[in-house]
Order: C-alpha cells, then sequence, then structure tokens
C-alpha cells in the first residue's frame, strides 16, 4: 500500500510547495484534483492538454519528490437536471480522460451523481425509502433512463483514453451512496466502474467498514482516508439522518473528522487488513475535512496515525511458518 494525500487543503500552496511538504512527512502518492467539486488549484487540465512539455514538468516535479499520482479527482454530478450543470461536470470528466492518458494514470475519482425525479425536474431527488410508492417510478426513471444510459457512455469514453477504472465515491446524496448501488451501477456498465471507498461516509449509515470491503471484492479501485465521529447522544434524539449545518457540531448526529478522532485504531487495522485480504494493494489518500483543525495539523496527524496502520509490504515467500 502507499500513503496518499488528496491535495485540494493545500490549494494555498503552489503545487511544488505542497508536494515538497508532503514528500518531507513521508507521503508517497497524491491525488489531484482536475475539476466538479475538488476544483483544479493544483492541475488544469486546460492548462496541459496541448502542452506535453507541461506534462513532462509535472512528472518531473513529482518524480523529484519521490511521489505518484494515485488518481485524478473531478467529482461531480454528470447527470444532473439542469443541462447546464450537466454538461459542466461531464467536460471536467472529459477533460479528466484526456489529461490522465497523457500522464498515464489508469484511476479517475468522481460521483455517480443524482438527476432528477423525472425529465422535467430542476432540482435533484435522492430517494431514501420505498413507501410511498411513486418513489419506484423515480428510481425507474433516474437509473434506467439516466444514469445507466450515462455511465455506459462515459465508461467507454474512459476505456478509450485508457482509463481502466472509474472509482465512484458512494455518498449519500447521489445515486451510488452505498456498496449495494455502487454494485447495481457496475452490474450494468462494466467492471470499468468501481468503488473510491471512503469509510466516512459509510460510518455514519452504519455500514462496517471492513465487512463491506469484503462485499466489494475485486471492485475497490482507491480509497479515502477520513473518518466520522458519531454523537451517541445525538443519534439517540435524533437519528443519524442529519441536515443541521456542518459547523453546528455540537447538536449534528455525525462530523467528519480526521483519521482516529472518529473510530479507534482497531476499525482501522480491520479496514485495512480487509483491503489487503480482498486484493486492494493501492493508495489509502487522505481527506482532509476535520472543522476543528487546521489543514495542516489535520493532515499530519492523519498521517502519522497512517503510518502506524497501512501495511506496506507483502510477506516474503508467503507464509512461511507453513
Amino acid at each position: 500500500m502507499k500513503l496518499g494525500v488528496l491535495t485540494v487543503p493545500l490549494y494555498g500552496r503552489p503545487l511544488a510547495d505542497a508536494l515538497t511538504y508532503l514528500s518531507d512527512l513521508g507521503v508517497q502518492a497524491v491525488e489531484l484534483g482536475t475539476g466538479g467539486y475538488p476544483g483544479k488549484g493544483h492541475v488544469d487540465p486546460n492548462d496541459y492538454i496541448d502542452y506535453p512539455e507541461k506534462v513532462a514538468q509535472l512528472q518531473k516535479m513529482l518524480a523529484d519528490n519521490h511521489i505518484v499520482i494515485s488518481a485524478l479527482s473531478c467529482h461531480g454530478n454528470p447527470v444532473h437536471p439542469v443541462a447546464e450543470e450537466a454538461a459542466r461536470y461531464r467536460a471536467d470528466y472529459e477533460k479528466t480522460l484526456k489529461l490522465a492518458q497523457m500522464l498515464g494514470v489508469d484511476t479517475v475519482v468522481t460521483f455517480s451523481g443524482c438527476p432528477g425525479g423525472d425529465p422535467a425536474a430542476k432540482s435533484l431527488s435522492w430517494v431514501t425509502c420505498a413507501w410511498p410508492n411513486e418513489y419506484a417510478d423515480t428510481l425507474k426513471y433516474q437509473w434506467d433512463e439516466v444514469l445507466i444510459p450515462y455511465w455506459k457512455e462515459a465508461a467507454t469514453q474512459a476505456k478509450a483514453h485508457g482509463v481502466t477504472h472509474i472509482a465512484l465515491e458512494m455518498h449519500p446524496g447521489f445515486c451510488v451512496y452505498n456498496p449495494a448501488t455502487l454494485m447495481r451501477l457496475r452490474d450494468a456498465v462494466g467492471d470499468v466502474i468501481g468503488a473510491n471507498y471512503d469509510p466516512s461516509h459509510m460510518l455514519w449509515q452504519g455500514i462496517s467498514p471492513a465487512e463491506s470491503v469484503k462485499y466489494l471484492a475485486g471492485a475497490i479501485y482507491h480509497v479515502h482516508a477520513k473518518d466520522t465521529y458519531l454523537d451517541p447522544s445525538n443519534i439517540a434524539r435524533f437519528g443519524v439522518l442529519d441536515t443541521k449545518a456542518y459547523g453546528d457540531m455540537l447538536n449534528r448526529s455525525w462530523t467528519f473528522r480526521t483519521v482516529g478522532y472518529g473510530s479507534d485504531p482497531k476499525m482501522w487495522k480491520d479496514f485495512i487488513s480487509a483491503l489487503k485480504m480482498t486484493g486492494y494493494d493501492g493508495a489509502v489518500s487522505i481527506e482532509h475535512e476535520d472543522p476543528l483543525m487546521s489543514v495542516t495539523e489535520g493532515l499530519e496527524k492523519a498521517i502519522a496515525f497512517l503510518k502506524d496502520v497501512l501495511v506496506f509490504e507483502n510477506p516474503e515467500g508467503g507464509m512461511w511458518w507453513i
């Protein structure tokens, strides 16, 4: 495995400075934002696609810091019910594919997206229950008429650019939000679709990271390291479906935290062990979204924690004691 970082929180520093900073901390891989919600603060595909010499400069900068790219990230909503919004996210995705090909990167991280409830809708419609019965019609429209057709086309585009892994982050609010919906889209589109597994989004849904990793064996293409603190008192009173502002931490049922500040080391060790057992040996990319810590403190605590938890080496010669 490789210790990685999503560089978005470091947009206040030039990429060269950010890479040196991360390298000095022992980081081995970076996930670079190239559009959509992560933005393009370090790498804007428009600055590289027609300029191979700039791609070479970026590759040298990475090599000089002994860092590789684990993925390019353009999280967006390519099936947004407003056509102009969908077009913007789709353009970011398509440019990201072109840049990935130039960089020799085979993994792109994004969201599945969420359409409206019908062709005339102008806002998202995320279905979370089976009743009233109209929700079944909404899901049929979203999946059969929008989501699956779009991702079949997007998968073909990816393969044409050498991107063999579309790593969808399972995120509530989008059609793919848990392991079952990830596998539903993968079964419909093909194995170019896989997961960007972020345990923080699973924890507040009541999903065990270790057990769900086993269910997703072979379908995990990238991994985020982010934790969630579950407030037992607030959950007992309000449940886990929480629309309070992220800044209202005292009253929220859950809050994103730096790794180790939401779950104990045993959960993280079980999670990493499950990844290894199911064949994942790629980067574990820290995503800092802790509201109580600065970027540097949050990243540095996460890096120190994961150095003790990740499994960096494979056993030599197999099980030597048998």
